[in-house]
């Protein structure tokens, strides 16, 4: 946790510095003195609110109220900072390439920047209120060399990263599970983080045993590195009891005679000086004992596990944990890769890997990277 707050606190401090500097081309003179006062003392409050939602208002509507505002206001800030850098390089560029004089009218340039801070808050509130809450439904094909008709068209749904809290409460994951339900597939894979508020996960367990009946095959599920956070223990007394197939280092034949389907699982390797180590003996775990001559599908939450995973011929590695970076612009990813699998389909080898975008979120705000249903359809190759 000291080390989230740590690197929070450095991006925040950043981008107040930045700001205030971006305030010199729409304010000048006593003005900008006062705007820079003014934004310096809002962003120290919210500073603190974040701090107070992540802390002690976590998973109260309180606490998500105060991190949605905190979030949108500095998502603000990110935007006008990079439309502010934007609108200097083509100035100077439009100068330099095009012999533009210089417009001595210092307020003519203050018109043309002050369009900036309203796009900016256009798309925080866009990010923060709208596509954040729009799920896409995204449909692939996993091909199957003589794939008998037993198995053909069978589908899996996925979601992952709900992430119940201040963000998705159980009326947000009532309506997913329904939408889920409402496509039709055969069954439903959730890779982890789905427990993130120990206030509420016994209802949550009860809520989402209650779909199991509309998969013929049920509901499958694995760790993720949140369950860990909250503590594996009080998870598994939440959802003691229900239909959900939890699946740690281990698997389940789920259908099919001649050439079987099975759903494999890992734990998350929460030790960050042994996760090489643990994937690599956690993924053997849950597949080495599978039958050759069958198809696989591994669920995962690190994406790391798609490269473990193909070591086995492991039809489908289906993961989550990154979120998509749940910032894009026309599908390309802003954030920076920091992992080697960030979002959307991968093959290594003969094994498809996909990366789920996510259903809840870090921090509440999305652009370019709305959250998803996958589906997943094995046919003929």
């Amino acid at each position: 946790m000291l080390f989230f707050f740590s690197i929070l606190f450095i991006i925040l401090t950043a981008i107040i510095i930045i700001t205030q500097k971006a305030l010199g081309l729409i304010f000048s003179g006593s003005t900008l003195k006062k705007a820079r006062r003014m934004l310096l003392y809002g962003d120290i409050l919210l500073v603190a609110g974040m701090v107070l939602g992540f802390t002690k208002l976590h998973g109260m509507a309180a606490g998500g109220i105060i991190l949605q505002a905190a979030t949108m206001v500095f998502m603000a800030q990110i935007v006008y900072d990079w439309l502010a850098l934007g609108y200097v390089i083509v100035r100077f560029l439009k100068k330099k390439l095009f012999d533009v004089p210089e417009n001595p009218q210092r307020r003519q340039f203050l018109k043309g920047a002050a369009v900036l801070p309203a796009v900016a808050v256009a798309v925080s509130a866009y990010g923060g209120l709208i596509e954040r809450n729009q799920t896409v439904i995204r449909r692939y094909d996993v091909p199957v060399e003589h794939i008998p008709e037993d198995i053909r068209g069978l589908s899996i749904a996925q979601l992952s990263d709900i992430h119940l809290g201040p963000f998705m409460g159980l009326e947000e994951l009532d309506n997913l599970l329904k939408q889920t339900s409402e496509l039709g597939c055969d069954m439903l894979a959730i890779t982890g983080d789905l427990f993130d508020d120990n206030k509420i996960n016994y209802k949550a367990a009860k809520l989402v045993d209650s779909y199991v009946d509309s998969f013929k095959y049920g509901i499958y599920y694995c760790w993720g590195n949140h369950e860990h956070m909250r503590g594996l223990p009080a998870i598994d007394i939440a959802i003691e009891g229900a239909r959900i197939k939890k699946l740690v280092n281990s698997f389940d034949k789920v259908a099919g005679s001649e050439l079987p389907l099975y759903m494999a699982g890992v734990d998350y390797p929460i030790k960050r000086d042994q996760f090489s180590f643990l994937q690599d003996r956690y993924t053997e775990l849950a597949l080495e004992d599978i039958p050759e001559k069958s198809v696989k599908v591994l669920l995962a939450h690190h994406p790391d596990f798609i490269d473990s995973a193909a070591k086995y011929n492991t039809n489908l590695v289906l993961t989550g944990h990154t979120h998509g970076g749940q910032l894009g612009f026309f599908g390309i990813p802003l954030v920076p890769p920091i992992f080697k699998y960030l979002r959307g389909m991968y093959h290594v080898g003969h094994t498809m890997g996909y990366v789920h975008s996510g259903n809840g979120s870090w921090f509440p705000f999305r652009f370019g990277c709305p959250p998803e249903i996958a589906v997943f359809t094995l046919t003929e190759k």
